[in-house]
């Protein structure tokens, strides 16, 4: 099997620090699974990811839930009902998605049973809804795990990879449109970064979080090599990861906050008072996830908008 995630290696190395960051909390994404150990220890789910852990792991254990071993994957399962879906059905979703939008069948693809014919004619778009519209509609993958629905550089449960003309995640199809309607970089680069700026997700595991990261940075090199040739400038990589690492975070779906609380301060020295006024418990404080409007210009609670909190 191929390595599909190298973070070692361009563009991941060069922008490693920045993938591990949360913007909730200021801090690094956490690990949120018990499954790693160094050295016979346990690592606490509460651990951060660092760049520092990352290297004692080593380049080959933050990997795609198929390169993992079968017991590993069961234990997953069990524990945090990780299950991942096959591209033909990841495909078979997105269209009923683009059927509703476009009010027509068969807009990227054509289905054959588990297969897929991808469409050769560019796609057409009305008056009303022309395919700036489409690129800025907004759309999220609930637990996204590695984001097979958003991008699909390989089968989340075959590991085989999918060339450019055959991808079929919600980003993949906006990139399709970006390219067939715009002319040179600049106009390519505003419309690929709004393409990116209008897909979010959210994950509770870190390393499948950071994973799914991985997989639209890589996603945003491939199209680049593929259109223009050449690979992103460092600027154009710290730019492409900041909207990443903000769409794409790190949050317990069902309260709408950080996994475990809000991060104790580190180095946080306990004092008489604090044991009186019980600061030391093991309750941690909520904390809600921030995200971040692009066209507004301004970052908000996801509870504030999906109408939980005021």
């Amino acid at each position: 099997m191929n390595k599909l995630i190298d973070i070692e290696s361009y563009p991941v190395a060069n922008v490693l620090k920045l993938l591990i960051k949360d913007k909730t909390t200021g801090k690094n994404i956490i690990l949120a699974t018990s499954a790693y150990t160094i050295k016979g220890r346990d690592i606490a789910e509460t651990e951060q990811i660092t760049e520092s852990l990352l290297k004692f792991f080593g380049s080959d254990i933050i990997q795609p839930r198929v390169a993992k071993s079968l017991e590993e994957q069961n234990e997953r399962t069990r524990r945090k009902a990780e299950v991942f879906t096959p591209s033909w059905i990841c495909n078979k979703m997105n269209n009923h998605c683009d059927t509703e939008w476009f009010g027509r069948e068969n807009v990227f693809n054509v289905e054959n049973g588990q297969t897929w014919e991808p469409t050769e004619e560019p796609v057409a778009f009305d008056k009303e809804k022309d395919w700036q519209v489409y690129v800025d509609s907004k759309r999220i993958e609930i637990t996204c795990g590695e984001a097979p629905y958003i991008v699909s550089r390989y089968d989340a449960t075959t590991a085989d990879p999918l060339p450019i003309k055959r991808r079929i995640g919600i980003l993949d199809r906006k990139m399709r449109v970006v390219n067939e309607n715009t002319q040179g970089e600049k106009e390519w680069l505003k419309w690929t970064y709004r393409a990116f700026q209008s897909v979010y997700g959210y994950e509770f595991q870190g390393d499948n979080l950071l994973i799914a990261r991985i997989n639209l940075l890589i996603t945003f090199v491939d199209y680049m090599q593929d259109r223009w040739g050449r690979v992103p400038t460092e600027a154009e990589l710290k730019k492409i990861t900041d909207i990443i690492v903000w769409n794409i975070w790190q949050m317990d779906g069902i309260t709408g906050t950080v996994p475990f609380g809000k991060p104790k301060e580190e180095y946080h020295q306990i004092t008489f008072f604090d044991y009186m006024q019980e600061i030391n418990d093991t309750e941690q404080e909520e904390m809600d996830c921030k995200i971040y409007d692009w066209r507004s210009n301004e970052s908000m609670t996801f509870n504030n908008i999906r109408g939980k909190r005021k």
